[in-house]
């Protein structure tokens, strides 16, 4: 009887298991016998009994090739019968010579004794057959492999011999002792390190993107990739490369699972309590830039702190976007410290502080009323902002245009070059407004260019105010014809689209307006007919208002 002749349930007595099979060692014995016949699958083997064993062809058949031939004499082992046919195996023969070489190495005291091999097969769901790199075989109980039956063959393991049986050449082994003294072992070391509770050297054993495995001298542990550096999380390639020697601190160790959590930066000395006394707000620095976010750039202190350069800290220009488009991998600059949080390990440092305000130097070289290029850089419902050089003016809907109503989206698109006035300069609060309207004639001046006061214009009615009437004299030009000026003239009678004829009193050019008066429309009427009876002796006045009734 051999491993492949146990037959167990899933409860069992492996004890009992090894006490039945030593009633059955006299079957186990080895005898010569001759090959007698092989077919395409067997092999018929004459032992001396009134029929021949059988064996499978596999048995005797190593890379697809059959090692004998009929006639030959082979060993095979006696296993009992099967009916009157007896069970006989080459197999086993070769196994109990492995079996017989592993306990002449050991001998029989092999509690200590650690196998790895490959599963091959599960038996009966009672176990596991575990085959090493020389062919021999153990048995692995279910209860002892802390493994499922489901997924296991072809699975290496390594395991504690329990016992032999010399009798039946059989070994059952136990990965779940194996496991248990390993722990043992780990909670008795972990132990003796934390009640050290001190640095220790380990070795990199694996790194990972979240961290590297440590071996403590046969014990592993995680030091996880926000224990490497007092910057924060960090790539562990970057840092260490396996093999490399590192000195970490046991911060907790879960028992049950296994779970060791070690620490290199807790082994260092703590940099942001050495710059606690020698830093403060407002002091320049020299650092390195080290990393790129999107959202700006980290610089390197050079003693294992990083600070945050924001983007808005780079530079005054408000546009910048990226900070890999002014700054380098690298790159050495100096910068202000501009917040410094020991406890809770924050630096934030600004590079346009160092540099002069582009709004300073903008007012040096600009003043009031100049005319200057620039960029429309963002368009809005109110207006556009207009970059000239490192700073932007609002150009206003209603200096875009002499236009009514014009805006500038409709106006320009975003790049568009443009020439404008500074119109005015708010030094507290760092405002530039411009103009281009101011640069252009209104339609008030070409209206002037071919009026003047006194003159007398006509148009339709545009729109009714409270205050007044509107009537169009050009495209973009209106004339106001406030109550007052209406004279007899009854204004809520007027219609729009009706046609006025009105006296021009004002000219305001720099607001585009143009005021009318009718009322002294008519004033201006009595003179001229006044001046007009004094001219003219022969005609008298019932002749002037004669012609004026026609």
């Amino acid at each position: 009887m051999g491993i492949d002749d146990i037959e167990l349930g899933e409860d069992f007595d492996f004890e009992q298991m090894l006490n039945e099979s030593f009633e059955n060692a006299e079957n186990n014995s080895v005898v010569d016998g001759v090959i007698v016949e092989i077919t395409n699958d067997s092999v018929l083997v004459d032992v001396g009994q009134k029929i021949e064993g059988k064996l499978n062809l596999s048995e005797i058949t190593i890379n697809g090739k059959v090692q004998f031939k009929q006639g030959d004499t082979i060993p095979v082992m006696l296993m009992g019968n099967k009916g009157e046919r007896p069970s006989i195996s080459y197999k086993k023969v070769l196994q109990k010579e492995k079996f017989d070489n592993f306990v002449k190495e050991h001998g029989e005291n092999v509690e200590d004794v650690t196998i790895e091999g490959k599963i091959v097969s599960v038996k009966n769901r009672g176990g596991f057959i575990i085959e090493d790199e020389s062919g021999l075989e153990y048995f692995m109980p279910m209860a002892q492999s802390y493994l499922k039956a489901q997924g296991a063959v072809g699975k290496k393991v390594k395991a504690k011999v329990l016992k032999i049986n010399t009798a039946q050449n059989s070994i059952i082994v136990s990965r779940k002792k194996l496991i248990e003294e390993s722990k043992n072992q780990k909670d008795a070391k972990v132990q003796e390190i934390l009640e050290k509770n001190e640095p220790i050297i380990g070795t990199v054993k694996k790194i990972t993107s979240y961290g590297m495995f440590i071996d403590l001298g046969g014990i592993d542990g995680l030091v996880n990739y926000n224990e490497i550096s007092y910057k924060g999380p960090v790539n562990p390639a970057n840092y260490y490369g396996e093999g490399d020697e590192v000195s970490v601190i046991v911060l907790s160790y879960d028992k049950e699972k296994q779970h060791l959590s070690l620490s290199i930066k807790a082994a260092l000395p703590n940099p942001w309590e050495e710059i606690k006394d020698e830093l403060e707000v407002g002091d320049t620095i020299t650092v390195t830039v080290s990393n790129f976010e999107s959202y700006g750039a980290f610089v390197d202190l050079g003693n294992d702190i990083e600070g945050l350069l924001h983007i808005s800290e780079i530079s005054w220009n408000k546009n910048v976007k990226n900070p890999k488009d002014l700054l380098n991998l690298g790159d050495e600059i100096n910068v202000e410290v501009i917040e410094l949080n020991v406890e809770e390990k924050r630096l934030r440092v600004s590079l346009k502080n160092l540099q002069e305000k582009p709004f300073s130097k903008f007012i040096k070289d600009n003043k009031v009323g100049d005319v200057v290029k620039g960029k429309i850089a963002t368009l809005t419902d109110f207006g556009a902002f207009v970059t000239i050089g490192e700073v932007d003016g609002l150009l206003h809907n209603e200096e875009a245009s002499w236009e009514s109503n014009a805006k500038c989206k409709s106006l320009y698109k975003k790049g568009d070059e443009i020439e404008v006035k500074i119109i005015k300069i708010d030094k507290e609060k760092e405002n530039i407004s411009l103009s281009i309207k101011e640069i252009a004639d209104s339609p008030a001046k070409t209206f002037q260019d071919n009026h003047k006061i006194g003159d007398i214009v006509k148009g339709s009615v545009k729109d009714k105010k409270d205050f007044g009437i509107f009537i169009k004299l050009d495209d973009n030009l209106d004339g106001l014809i406030r109550n007052e000026d209406f004279g007899p003239l009854n204004a809520e009678e007027v219609k729009i689209g009706d046609e006025l004829e009105a006296v021009v009193v004002n000219i305001d050019v720099k607001k585009n307006r143009v005021r009318l008066s009718i009322k002294r429309l008519e004033q201006q009427q009595e003179r001229e007919m006044l001046k007009a009876v004094n001219d003219d002796s022969s005609m008298t006045l019932g002749d002037l208002l004669k012609d004026q009734i026609k």
